[in-house]
């Protein structure tokens, strides 16, 4: 296998699109919940920052602590409520 088979899919993803501020997944579940549904951070709507939410919490994997997991799936949850209220509006 050649050294480019080995390395791991995300370190190819890069884009120049939106992204949640530095820091926001330290800060507390309602708090991340409501900066990732902001049309600030994903103007394509609270879909686009559950994306975001869900590719952090893969990425950072074994690294996060047990209750710094449990308050991003908090987050997740608050989040998934924004997605469903919006969906029930429209």
């Amino acid at each position: 296998m050649t050294a480019q088979g080995k390395r791991k899919w995300v370190q190819g993803v890069k884009t120049v699109s939106t992204f949640p501020p530095p820091g926001l997944f330290t800060k507390s579940a309602p708090e991340i919940a409501r900066t990732l549904a902001s049309p600030k951070v994903s103007p394509k709507g609270p879909a686009s920052g559950m994306r975001m939410l869900t590719y952090f919490i893969n990425r950072a994997g074994k690294g996060l602590s047990a209750s710094r997991k449990e308050e991003l799936q908090r987050a997740k949850r608050l989040l998934s409520e924004r997605i469903r209220d919006q969906k029930r509006a429209a």
